[in-house]
């Protein structure tokens, strides 16, 4: 029996519309914000605060989502953590679009956010784990395509229902609602993950679902590698392991990248990517255009990085990734801040400028961080602490994701537009000395490859 890549591909794809929900409800927000702030009258210094609260209540659920994650997917398995989700998700549309209280919308992003908490992590995990090593980087960034696709079609979603009347958010929050059960409906084809098989002991589960997808000769020696990996594990609790010193040089790179990724600014600016444009002086509706449009961008170049993760590596990508966002985040603080030393009174914007650094920004964080970070999560933790790790790293990016989502409207108004994106652009520059310091590569590499050559790093 041959491997069926098709089949492969396939379940990798369904697992993924996983990716397109979460990237379609954290982004829908940045169309519908200016109206729900409007509807809730979330106004002065004050509303600004709610506002933001509003927005990055779907970080604080992802961290709720990124915490239980890998305690479920343990215990019940991938697959089962996969479909909570779906309904998660479903609920969660529905019930935002029908709410007439701010405490209620509230709740309802709440609920959303712990489905993108666990689903941003279980389905690298389970594409990561059932991917041949050779086509497991550009498999597990399928994942990331499909959250950029969701959020390039919650743009052109927002701005096809920007004339729709006032319930015009109601409409963009609750369409989801048909993605979401379609990747319910999905998942009743995908199999329980082999290596979660073989940690519960249902060996011939796993060989069957390994032979599937790798042909029966290689499902033989694949199951013998995760065995191996798994007796030589450490005794200890999984979550007394992650902090323990075999795991020390793996944890505190997976620490650091989440960090960066997030601290950058790439949510904030998503999120509120009509406001941003609208601040260098672009109308209501041509703001909403070109927010659809840098979402293409942002799918066309996560195709790029599917295209070149195996090939080039994870470390070329992240290096030159990060470079080009640090210059182009650095651009957009010069141009506010050009406007403003021109004129304090009715400073005008280059907003040509600000368009093009922000495409340019979107661009790079989509063949670097935006991918390669998920991807190498999934790769660099053993088997048996890989839920477990995940779910703490998931937990610190969302919690600095939902915070930074959370002050940015309090920042504009404190430091200004040219402040804040210059502090981005610091830390970016941060981001990219850490990647060329610590960040290994792992192409190429089986995950029990990877495995004993990083806890060797970690204890050398």
């Amino acid at each position: 029996m041959k491997p069926d890549r098709f089949n492969i591909t396939g379940l990798a794809l369904a697992v993924a519309i996983g990716g397109f929900l979460l990237g379609f409800d954290a982004n829908v927000i940045s169309g519908a914000g200016p109206f729900i702030q409007k509807y809730f009258a979330l106004d002065g210094e004050a509303g600004s605060l709610q506002y933001g609260w509003a927005v990055s209540c779907l970080g604080w659920g992802a961290m709720a989502g990124n915490l239980s994650a890998g305690v479920l997917s343990d215990r019940y398995g991938r697959r089962a953590v996969l479909r909570l989700t779906a309904v998660l998700f479903l609920g969660s549309a529905l019930l935002a679009a029908t709410a007439t209280g701010f405490t209620l919308f509230v709740l309802a992003r709440i609920c959303g956010g712990v489905a993108v908490g666990a689903a941003i992590l279980t389905a690298p995990v389970y594409i990561a784990e059932i991917a041949p090593a050779g086509r497991r980087g550009s498999l597990v960034s399928l994942n990331q395509l499909m959250i950029v696709i969701g959020i390039s079609a919650s743009s052109f979603s927002n701005f096809l229902l920007l004339d729709s009347g006032a319930d015009n958010w109601r409409w963009m929050l609750g369409v989801q609602a048909l993605p979401a059960l379609l990747f319910l409906l999905m998942l009743g084809t995908v199999p329980e993950s082999p290596r979660w098989l073989l940690g519960k002991g249902r060996d011939p589960q796993a060989l069957d679902v390994l032979g599937s997808l790798h042909g029966k000769a290689a499902a033989q020696h694949e199951l013998a590698q995760i065995r191996a990996s798994l007796d030589a594990a450490p005794t200890a609790s999984r979550w007394r392991s992650v902090f323990g010193r075999r795991l020390r040089f793996v944890l505190l790179f997976a620490v650091g990248i989440a960090f960066f990724q997030q601290i950058t600014g790439i949510n904030a600016i998503f999120y509120y990517l009509p406001t941003i444009f609208a601040s260098a002086g672009n109308g209501l509706s041509s703001a909403f255009a070109q927010a659809a449009v840098v979402g293409l961008v942002n799918v066309g170049m996560t195709f790029v990085a599917i295209r070149l993760i195996d090939r080039l590596g994870r470390r070329p990508l992240l290096i030159v990734g990060i470079s080009g966002m640090t210059v182009a985040l650095l651009s957009i603080a010069w141009a506010f801040h050009a406007a403003q030393f021109a004129n304090a009174a009715q400073p005008v914007v280059n907003a040509p400028l600000v368009l093009c650094a922000i495409v340019v920004f979107v661009a790079c964080f989509a063949i670097s961080l935006g991918p390669v970070m998920w991807v190498m999560l999934a790769e660099i933790f053993p088997n048996e602490q890989r839920a477990a790790a995940i779910s703490l790293v998931g937990f610190w990016n969302s919690l600095v994701s939902a915070t930074v989502t959370m002050v940015f409207p309090w920042e504009l108004q404190r430091f200004g537009p040219a402040g804040t994106f210059l502090a981005y652009g610091l830390m970016a520059l941060a981001g990219l000395l850490f990647v060329a310091a610590w960040a290994p590569e792992t192409k190429g590499k089986t995950l029990e490859e990877l495995e004993g050559t990083l806890m060797r790093a970690a204890n050398g």
